[in-house]
């Protein structure tokens, strides 16, 4: 696993990697399998799995990490690049792109 963007962050990161990784072993290959009428039930359930297992350990990275991007000054330069190139809705009801022959 890669260090975080902070030293003091590293084992937050690890911990939460460990708990994302085990959780999501357990939810993608059900989900894959389950009939469709059955997936949504399903997502909803491991969904609230993780935020019982995972939630707060997220948060606390989460928090970490925007600590040290402000600390870094990097927080200028993210809402900068935000306002140059704001991230928009994809097109809906668009075809795919056309494949090369």
């Amino acid at each position: 696993m890669a260090e975080s963007l902070s030293p003091e962050c590293t084992p937050l990161k690890m911990k939460y990697d460990s708990c994302f990784n085990s959780w999501f072993e357990g939810y993608l290959e059900p989900a894959v399998a389950a009939r469709p009428e059955e997936r949504a039930a399903y997502s909803k359930k491991k969904a609230e799995e993780f935020q019982r297992n995972c939630g707060k350990i997220w948060e606390e990275y989460k928090s970490c990490v925007q600590k040290a991007v402000k600390d870094k000054g990097l927080d200028k330069l993210l809402q900068q690049a935000r306002e140059e190139n704001p991230l928009k809705e994809p097109p809906t009801g668009s075809s795919p792109p056309p494949t090369s022959k």
